[in-house]
C-alpha cells in the first residue's frame, strides 16, 4: 500500500465551500479500483491549510487510474480552484519506523 500527500492551501475565506466541495468529491475518489482510503484533516495552527492523505494500493491507481479517469476531471473542477499555490502531491511507500497505537 501507498499513501499519497498533499498540503492543500486553501484561498482565505474560501474553507467552508472547500469543505463542501471536498464532501461532493470525496465519491469519485473512493469509486478509482485501488482506493483504500482518504482523510482531510484541517491545520490548527493555520486554518487554511489541509492536509489530504490518500491510501491506495498501487502507485499506479492513483497516477493512471485516478487521474486518466473522467472521475478525476471533476474532481479537478470541484476542487483545483481553491489551491494557491497549486500543492504539491507526493506517494510513500511502506513505513521504515512504526509504532503501535496504544489505545488500539
Amino acid at each position: 500500500m501507498i499513501v499519497e500527500t498533499a498540503l492543500l492551501d486553501v484561498r482565505p475565506g474560501q474553507t467552508d465551500a472547500f469543505e463542501a466541495a471536498m464532501a461532493e468529491a470525496r465519491p469519485l475518489i473512493a469509486a478509482t479500483p485501488g482506493f483504500r482510503g482518504m482523510e482531510v484533516r484541517r491545520c490548527l495552527e493555520r486554518p487554511d491549510r489541509y492536509l489530504l492523505l490518500v491510501r491506495w494500493e498501487r502507485l499506479e491507481d492513483h497516477t493512471v487510474g485516478f487521474r486518466g479517469s473522467e472521475r478525476y476531471q471533476r474532481w479537478r473542477a470541484l476542487l483545483h480552484h481553491f489551491y494557491d499555490p497549486f500543492p504539491t502531491v507526493e506517494h510513500y511507500g511502506a513505513p521504515v519506523v512504526a509504532v503501535p497505537d496504544p489505545t488500539g
